[in-house]
């Protein structure tokens, strides 16, 4: 069964972004549709417990922002599609959306995407064993299901993250045998000036260190994964010292953890998929973190009516993401007609200086996990680069030395970015890759987009149906 919806906008993500941009231009007289794949919104920052809470205080300031967010949705105008998946796009706009009782197609005038990000991970010999887990899936499991991702865990990789992860960890109750990062104490120092202006977030930060300092947990800074090792699964982690453009160090000295779990993460990468299949314009903009959508200043893209914002539109931050998507949303009513020029620049006025300073402490963030050459020159040849189609490095400089230059030659030559997750995970790497044969961005060319945007059984998209009442068309002839 597919229902039909119209709006005057649909948004696609419910997460900071995505839930201000609806409240904004709900609240400005639009009839606006929300759709997320969460079962209820506050995306990955700000997500919903899966499970019964008792103690909501405990769960910090994240978690009552999500609160918040949902507790005005459900008093605002906005409809809500929790747990739909947007697997189509079309121009004008159509959204194609499947959940576990049905489907939904919805039209409107504007789309605003609010898509998020995808994590980035740095292959390394063993990335592939079961017991490794993104920094992100880590948080869904700890934020979603109150869930420890491991028993006694190593955390590696660059970023903030890595130090609230630890610190989750050790609130429920696991052992964390490290703390592993590539950047160094002088790399975060020099943030300091951009980090100013969120007191309350320095303050956290420095909450969770102490935390890791009363447990007694190593920290490890220049340093990153050399090796994980186990048979059905990760047993140990071995790291080593490196520089700082993360390359190992000859003779460094290598330190061995036994554990369960690893989790690791090297950043966050704007999911521009949904964007990319519409066709919008896109930058390579490394400090955003890739490719991003060429964007005035209010979330208008390269086409008219489409609308993006958040860290879909390049990573800076949950807290920059909600005040770009209230910017957004004002943009879609203006748009629209539904406010005038004087109200819409009265309610933006505010908003933009406070942007402003939200996103120089996530620059400030991002800066910390630039992608670093010495990491990406380390990946050895037998290390899978993409998973979806068991594609390793030797493959892909074997393309490359046979002459691909772009990305659609290099998925010709080896299949990689060819499987369900269309390049979101090796994407980044092969990308990196390429510049270390001087292949620039630009000229190597972003993945491809297509539906389904995401995975998707089947089953979803067919519905029920008799095979028997099938029309076919007549076989061809036999030869």
């Amino acid at each position: 069964m597919c229902a039909d919806l119209t709006a005057d906008l649909v948004v696609l993500g419910g997460g900071p972004a995505g839930g201000h941009a609806a409240l904004a231009a709900s609240g400005a007289g639009l009839d606006v549709v929300l759709v997320d794949e969460g079962a209820a919104p506050g995306g990955q920052v700000w997500r919903a417990p899966g499970v019964a809470v008792s103690n909501h205080a405990a769960l910090g300031p994240d978690h009552r922002a999500g609160e918040a967010l949902r507790a005005a949705l459900t008093a605002s105008k906005v409809r809500v599609l929790a747990g739909h998946r947007a697997w189509l796009l079309q121009a004008g706009f159509t959204v194609h959306a499947a959940a576990a009782d049905g489907a939904a197609r919805l039209q409107a005038p504007a789309l605003l995407l609010a898509p998020g990000t995808t994590e980035r991970v740095i292959p390394f010999p063993g990335w592939t064993l079961p017991g490794v887990m993104g920094l992100a899936g880590a948080t869904a499991l700890l934020k979603g299901n109150r869930m420890l991702p491991g028993r006694k865990v190593v955390v590696a990789g660059a970023g903030p993250l890595l130090v609230a992860v630890a610190a989750s960890i050790l609130k429920g109750g696991g052992t964390v045998a490290a703390v592993v990062d590539l950047g160094s104490m002088p790399e975060w120092l020099r943030g300091v000036p951009a980090m100013l202006g969120r007191p309350d977030l320095i303050l956290r930060g420095l909450g969770w260190r102490a935390l890791l300092l009363r447990h007694g947990v190593p920290y490890l800074t220049r340093h990153a994964v050399l090796r994980a090792e186990g048979d059905n699964g990760v047993a140990s982690v071995t790291v080593a010292p490196v520089d700082g453009d993360g390359a190992f160090e000859p003779g460094g000295n290598a330190r061995r953890f036994e554990v369960d779990a690893l989790l690791v993460g090297h950043g966050l990468v704007p999911a521009s998929e949904a964007a990319r299949s519409l066709g919008a314009r896109h930058l390579h903009v490394p400090a955003l973190g890739g490719w991003v959508p060429e964007l005035d200043g209010l979330g208008r893209s390269s086409i008219a009516g489409l609308y993006i914002a958040g860290d879909g539109a390049g990573v800076r931050g949950a807290a920059a993401a909600a005040l770009a998507g209230a910017q957004a949303g004002l943009a879609v009513a203006h748009d629209l007609g539904r406010i005038d020029a004087a109200r819409h620049t009265a309610e933006q006025a505010p908003l933009a200086a406070r942007v402003a300073r939200a996103a120089r402490f996530g620059r400030a963030m991002a800066a910390l996990v630039r992608i670093r050459p010495g990491l990406i020159a380390a990946i050895p040849p037998e290390a899978t680069i993409c998973r979806c189609e068991d594609v390793t490095r030797a493959e892909i400089e074997a393309a490359f030395d046979e002459g691909a230059r772009q990305i659609g030659q290099l998925k010709a030559w080896t299949r990689c970015g060819m499987g369900p997750c269309q390049g979101r995970f090796c994407g980044p790497t092969i990308e990196a890759l390429a510049a270390q044969r001087g292949i620039a961005a630009e000229a190597f060319g972003p993945m491809v987009a297509r539906p389904p945007l995401r995975p998707m059984p089947i089953g979803t998209l067919t519905g029920d149906f008799d095979p028997a009442a099938l029309t076919l068309p007549p076989s061809l002839p036999s030869s």
